[in-house]
């Protein structure tokens, strides 16, 4: 797979591209800054770009920035964003379309390589990852509003690991249940929020996201 990586850290940016060359990535381009980055993705085009939200020259949101404009140009085109914080501004505008291809995961949290390396296939393959805490913190800043107040204490723990990413087995798992139970609480969870049941464990993710960001 064909890689684009967007990091201003000298050593970080070395890390993840040796990081990734050693799991037969191949980095096509790293760039250390915003301006540089679109062009490099435009003219790549490649199959997982792995962006820094904030690159010089303002270190606000250029990466983000570019990788949306990247995704106008090329839609569906897929970005595995990393920050250091959780900035739920950044992760509404990053889910604002449904397409898919979508990551973020926080810098300090990535100390897998073997869950770092599968996020980014992932991505690659049109799938989508967002770190625990990200949807921890969008979980809780809707969680006392219409309409996830109906959701029972339950139904909403499901939610979250549901837009985690991870399946009814799981989630079955995590909770100690069955994957019956499971099944039961994601179909009332759907219908409460008004949407349609899904297998597709990709569609809900970014069902679920999107609408909590709405």
């Amino acid at each position: 797979m064909r890689v684009v990586i967007a990091e201003d850290l000298a050593l970080l940016r070395d890390g993840i591209t040796r990081l990734l060359q050693a799991f037969d990535f191949e980095v096509v381009a790293a760039v250390d800054n915003g301006p540089a980055l679109l062009p490099a993705l435009i003219e790549h085009r490649p199959d997982v770009a792995v962006v820094d939200v904030r690159l010089p020259p303002t270190f606000t949101d250029e990466g983000l920035q570019a990788a949306i404009q990247a995704r106008a140009r090329i839609p569906g085109l897929p970005i595995l964003v990393l920050s250091q914080h959780v900035e739920q501004l950044y992760a509404r505008e990053l889910l604002a379309d449904r397409s898919g291809a979508i990551g973020y995961l926080l810098k300090d949290r990535v100390s897998n390589v073997g869950q770092f390396v599968d996020a980014v296939r992932q991505v690659a393959n049109g799938g989508t990852v967002m770190d625990p805490e990200v949807i921890g913190q969008l979980l809780a800043k809707h969680a006392g509003t219409e309409p996830l107040h109906p959701l029972t204490a339950r139904e909403r723990e499901v939610l979250g690991l549901m837009a985690e990413g991870r399946s009814n087995a799981a989630i079955a798992g995590r909770l100690f249940v069955t994957e019956k139970a499971v099944s039961k609480h994601i179909n009332s969870i759907f219908s409460k929020l008004g949407m349609p049941p899904s297998d597709d464990d990709n569609r809900r993710v970014l069902a679920v996201l999107t609408y909590l960001n709405a």
